[in-house]
């Protein structure tokens, strides 16, 4: 599958007095597993930046008129992904290019996707480790979070967190090879606290502007 309408974009970059080189192709997408602190780090960079940031789960439900949750319980997991990925290549043809993007967390590990999303843009890996991702998901709560719900009733362990975590080494471990694909990786402190998605942000912040 191709990206874009005819299966090729000319990529857009930075220029002239921008604070970043001419080796930063927009927009910028960040990629991670669930509770990676994809909103909340884009939203965080997009403001240092003074860019836009949308969150490509939302961009979906105005596009299509159903969450993704809701697309997927209607029509199915495979009809989701094929709608998923040309909101994606929609968003890529605005005349708009310096965006900050959150995908999904199993956007990146569909068919070509990853290719795609290099392709059209510069994209960053936030990684945590299983252990780090589990802590946060019971923080921010599963309650709107169905893959992380069903993964926890069918995994092994005593507590709901050693079921959680072992739903998430799993699951992590079968993404893994999809998210490091990206053209930069952002590990996580190793030790968790509230204002880890504020480092991770100005990390980022700190690596564009090298760029």
């Amino acid at each position: 599958m191709g990206c874009g309408t005819d299966g090729r974009r000319k990529r857009t970059t930075l220029l002239g007095t921008d604070t970043l080189s001419n080796r930063m192709e927009l927009p910028v997408y960040l990629i991670g597993y669930m509770a990676s602190g994809k909103t909340t780090i884009g939203k965080l960079l997009a403001e240092k930046l003074d860019w836009p940031f949308v969150d490509l789960d939302d961009a979906f439900a105005e596009l299509y008129g159903y969450t993704t949750g809701e697309y997927i319980r209607q029509y199915g997991l495979e009809a989701f992904r094929k709608k998923e990925k040309a909101c994606v290549e929609m968003l890529s043809e605005l005349p708009i290019q310096k965006v900050i993007y959150a995908t999904g967390g199993g956007y990146p590990c569909w068919e070509d996707n990853m290719e795609c999303l290099k392709e059209l843009g510069t994209s960053f890996y936030l990684r945590w480790t299983p252990e780090q991702l589990t802590k946060r998901l019971f923080l921010s709560g599963i309650e709107h979070r169905p893959v992380a719900k069903r993964g926890m009733l069918s995994a092994e362990g005593v507590t709901d967190e050693e079921k959680m975590l072992h739903f998430v080494r799993r699951h992590l471990a079968e993404r893994t090879e999809y998210y490091e694909q990206a053209h930069y990786i952002i590990d996580a402190p190793e030790e968790l606290h509230e204002s880890n998605d504020a480092t991770m942000a100005e990390q980022l912040f700190q690596l564009i502007k090298r760029l």
